[in-house]
């Protein structure tokens, strides 16, 4: 939810952030409508009952031959006390509807347009190049033992895989890098639940654009995570949160659920794109004066993951249309996958301001003890796709993969994943 004083003081702001994201500006005028009627609403209710208030203590004084009459008086304005609190109580879910039609308000610099408009901040690393012809990540994972779709499928249905053997111990040690980095920076590890209540999916602002994307069990009215960005951010709902010694970090490893709906055709080959896989999911809260700094730390950090990894990769500054609807900027970072020629997006970070806190009650006290809304951030540190762009990068004519020597800490110092017979 975008600051209610802000869509008040300068809705033209507001309507700029909606046009460069392609979505309508009358969304604004809705929600500064139902703004003014809210308050509208309120102000009548708390008039009214500060009359009942005074109004009782005259009652209370009033001589005994005049208080049958006041009595009556009394009820008729407690009525009116009622229906003025079910107006403002109404005003008050009108607007809210209203205003969760607008996403977070994009930050300055960010691209206009959508998926297509991004702009490449920097490209690192070279570009691999071979003397052979190349396989693809399936292929090699197939050579391995490492990946099994087809028993996937046969067990759980299409976009579901088995990753076994080196492969299993190669998404573990990724996470474990990843995880070992993340406590090196200051975050504490959580292992988060999967499933989550409506109003935190809601808070997160996942039930909007991409609701279609997200798992729903009906019987118990939870919501499967595709990301532990989800329960990271509802961890402090409701809460006050102490800033003072800087943000609170938190590195989330989970097992996450996509429905990947209007995917069909798309990315069928292989792990790039499937229903379940692991992740390991940096979330930052953070004074909102922090927030753009704290996103150049995510970044940095995730920059360093693959580059350990001996990754040929890009930055790209993802343009308003193509953020969701809670952030304010996002950069993806995509790596190079040989066999596809061109980069693919591995990993993202968000700045989503004030934009969830707002949704999910987070505060943080400020200076005169009054308190404000935190801003969030995430960022993935680790996740399965990186086993695409990994085998692919490093290997060999024999259909041997050379382990980057930051995981080989983590394979017992394995060097080179041998085909098996």
């Amino acid at each position: 939810m975008i600051d209610p004083v802000l869509l008040r003081e300068n809705p033209d702001l507001v309507k700029r952030s909606q046009e460069s994201r392609g979505e309508p500006t009358s969304y604004v005028d809705d929600a500064v409508a139902a703004d003014s009627a809210r308050r509208a609403a309120i102000s009548a209710f708390e008039a009214l009952r500060a009359e009942q208030n005074a109004f009782g203590k005259q009652v209370a004084k009033a001589p005994k031959e005049e208080k049958a009459a006041l009595v009556a008086q009394a009820q008729t304005l407690a009525a009116a006390v009622k229906d003025a609190n079910v107006a403002a109580t109404e005003a008050e879910t009108a607007f809210t509807a209203a205003v969760q039609k607008l996403g977070n308000v994009v930050i300055d610099g960010v691209p206009a347009g959508g998926e297509d408009d991004y702009v490449v901040l920097r490209e690192v690393g070279d570009i691999p190049s071979f003397a052979f012809e190349p396989r693809d990540h399936l292929a090699l994972g197939e050579l391995l033992g490492a990946i099994d779709m087809a028993r996937g499928a046969k067990v759980a249905g299409a976009r579901f895989s088995y990753l076994r053997g080196v492969g299993a111990r190669l998404e573990l040690a990724l996470m474990n890098l990843g995880l070992d980095r993340a406590i090196a920076a200051g975050f504490t590890p959580l292992i988060t639940p999967t499933l989550v209540r409506p109003e935190i999916m809601q808070g997160t602002g996942f039930l909007g654009a991409h609701a279609e994307e997200v798992y729903y069990l009906p019987a118990d009215d939870l919501y499967l995570t595709g990301t532990s960005e989800v329960a990271l951010a509802g961890y402090h709902q409701g809460e006050i949160l102490d800033l003072s010694d800087g943000p609170l970090r938190y590195a989330g490893w989970s097992t996450c659920y996509r429905r990947e709906a209007g995917s069909h055709g798309k990315d069928t080959r292989g792990i790039i794109r499937v229903h379940q896989f692991n992740k390991l999911e940096m979330f930052s809260y953070v004074d909102p004066a922090d927030a753009e700094a704290e996103h150049e730390r995510l970044l940095g950090w995730q920059e360093g993951m693959l580059q350990s990894l001996g990754l040929a990769y890009r930055v790209i500054d993802t343009a308003a249309g193509d953020l969701g609807s809670s952030a304010a900027r996002k950069f993806d970072v995509e790596a190079w996958v040989p066999t596809q020629g061109t980069y693919r997006e591995l990993t993202s970070t968000s700045n989503c301001t004030t934009f969830q806190a707002r949704r999910l009650d987070i505060r943080h006290r400020v200076e005169g003890g009054k308190t404000q809304a935190v801003a969030t951030l995430n960022g993935t540190l680790a996740t399965t796709r990186w086993i695409v762009a990994l085998l692919e990068t490093h290997q060999q004519a024999d259909g041997s993969v050379v382990v980057p020597e930051a995981l080989r800490g983590y394979l017992g110092g394995l060097e080179v994943l041998e085909p098996i017979a």
